[in-house]
């Protein structure tokens, strides 16, 4: 049985009675309902719908698509108005408030906080997405990401991994999830038993952690178990296998084709996460729409085997009715034991008493004042933006000497630019931030002097390529910058020149500059760059600080790990 009043819950006899009374007083319809976090898709779904939906479900938590503060403000206090235990609001700021809701500030990326290399940065991070997250409403979040990159072509963690060792890890999820508690938000660290060493994406297929248990244990292991021990709350299980962990605790031979995602497998959660690494708190399921949780068990199966393998939460339902039907079936087909329903439902009304949800309900307290919103995207939290972008962008090379470019020593400047694709984010397509990318780093270039040439193919229409002395008259160097993203989207992201122009056929003929707005490890592309660069992001104060630091006005900062040569001798020249 739990013990709610250790780590990470630290429960006093009040919360105790609060959490025991709440689940002596529920139905089991009720029980059943708060296995679930649903998602409350405010700018498609009317008021009605909603409470529809929370009476009929009766979830423990929620998510949401990103819309305005105000927006969000109104809909988290509707639908805490409308649910008799106070509901679990997540938001997913993984790199500052932007990932909570509209207008939040793009702090900086995994990738970043791992180029500047400084813990205070992680702490800051957590600290601007929780503080702007808590303003509309939210109190937990499901952040940071503490995958460890170890395969260059992983594309789903590329730029989401807070750092590239497990001590460093550690060292910034302590930070990012003190920060987070400050607020008094649940903090969370994903993805269990961890991604980065498959090169598959579980948004689209299933991912496989490959390690054999002992080096699991030195590596994730040891990463969890530090981070564990320092209280964090909850933990988010991807659908992720680990098939020598598996075997290991398995009381049976484990076949290949009987390896499951963590998120299916009571050897990982219950065994692995939960008794060997001692973790106390809350697990969640990553998404339920994934592939990696779906393509090989029937959804009807896998919504109750989920619980049964000792996740707590269950992440977004795709039918409200089916979802809850395939629960409460597994329950009454003893799919779920009795024992291990309670011991989820202890698990889930801890969490919420352990953040006071229970006395912030009965004072009346459970969303901030209106007021509170003017904190997301204020002016202090731009300015660490700001210094954020300063510090993180890397020169990982410059072989030809090719910097600075100035607009007194290269003032006609040809821009390739390698645009992005749509990416999907909790089932929503998203469009690309390339568009607007692009504007900013033409304005950024044109401000400081350059007369900028946007290269659209239209000169190789009638031959290969313009002339090789047509291009020396025109142009004094080429900037490449690549916003390369297609999350969710191919297992593998890679650049994909629009045409023969974009092709760098022009690499040796001018000064060539090659820049990444976004995954770090393009050089497996541009192994014929001699000048490449990281800027990670592409915001509006990114491209800034890039234009500073090419036209040498600003030095670079930060930081590249071995990961960035793609496990070539090329990449280096």
């Amino acid at each position: 049985m739990i013990n709610l009043r250790e780590k990470p819950y630290y429960l006093d006899d009040a919360a105790i009675d609060w959490v025991e009374k709440t689940i002596d007083e529920m139905t089991l319809e009720e029980k059943i309902g708060q296995l679930f976090v649903v998602m409350v898709k405010g700018n498609s779904m009317e008021r009605s719908e909603i409470k529809a939906m929370l009476e009929r479900v009766k979830p423990a938590a929620m998510r949401y698509p990103g819309q305005p503060a105000q927006n969000l403000w109104e809909q988290n206090a509707f639908c805490q108005a409308n649910s008799k235990i106070p509901l679990l609001i997540a938001s997913n700021c993984e790199a500052g408030g932007n990932g909570g809701v509209g207008g939040g500030t793009l702090v900086a990326n995994g990738a970043a906080i791992a180029a500047i290399d400084d813990e205070t940065v992680a702490y800051a991070v957590g600290r601007i997405g929780a503080t702007e997250a808590a303003a509309i409403g939210c109190n937990w979040n499901f952040a940071p990401v503490v995958d460890l990159l170890y395969n260059w072509r992983n594309s789903i963690v590329q730029t989401r991994s807070i750092a590239t060792t497990p001590e460093r890890t550690v060292d910034y999820a302590k930070a990012w999830n003190r920060a987070t508690r400050e607020v008094g938000l649940a903090d969370c660290v994903k993805h269990f038993p961890g991604d980065g060493c498959d090169e598959n994406d579980q948004h689209l297929c299933l991912t496989v952690n490959d390690k054999d248990a002992d080096e699991w244990m030195a590596t994730y292991g040891k990463m969890f178990k530090g981070i564990i021990d320092d209280g964090v709350k909850t933990i988010m299980a991807g659908h992720i296998a680990q098939p020598a962990w598996q075997r290991r605790l398995s009381d049976h031979e484990v076949a290949d084709r009987d390896i499951l995602p963590a998120t299916l497998c009571p050897e990982l959660i219950n065994g692995l996460l939960k008794t060997e690494l001692g973790f106390n708190g809350l697990v969640v399921t990553d998404a339920s729409h994934m592939i990696g949780l779906t393509a090989d068990m029937p959804r009807s199966k896998a919504v109750p085997q989920s619980i049964a393998a000792g996740c707590d939460l269950f992440l977004f339902m795709n039918d409200v009715e089916e979802d809850f039907d395939y629960m409460m079936e597994g329950y009454k087909k003893g799919i779920i034991t009795e024992e291990r329903l309670s011991d989820a439902l202890h698990r889930i009304l801890g969490l919420k008493a352990s953040i006071g949800l229970h006395q912030k309900q009965a004072d009346g307290t459970l969303m901030s004042s209106e007021e509170g919103l003017s904190v997301v995207g204020n002016d202090a939290h731009m300015a660490m933006a700001k210094e954020c972008a300063d510090r993180a962008i890397t020169l990982v090379k410059d072989t030809r000497g090719n910097l600075p470019i100035t607009p007194k020593t290269h003032p006609k400047l040809q821009l390739v630019f390698i645009g992005g694709d749509k990416t999907v984010v909790a089932g929503e397509v998203m469009e690309s931030s390339s568009t607007a990318c692009l504007k900013n780093l033409v304005d950024a270039l044109e401000r400081k002097g350059f007369e900028v040439n946007v290269e659209d193919g239209r000169e190789c229409s009638k031959s290969m390529h313009t002339s090789v002395k047509k291009l020396k008259e025109d142009f004094d160097a080429v900037l490449v910058a690549v916003d390369n993203v297609g999350l969710c989207q191919y297992n593998t992201t890679r650049i994909k020149w629009e045409n023969q122009a974009h092709q760098p056929w022009y690499n040796a003929e001018l000064p060539t500059v090659y820049v990444s707005f976004n995954l770090p490890n393009s050089l497996i592309d541009l192994s014929m760059s001699r000048t490449y660069i990281n800027a990670y992001m592409d915001s509006p104060v990114v491209v800034e600080a890039f234009v500073e630091k090419l036209t040498g006005e600003s030095p670079f900062k930060g930081q590249f790990s071995k990961n960035v040569w793609c496990g070539r001798w090329d990449t280096r020249l």
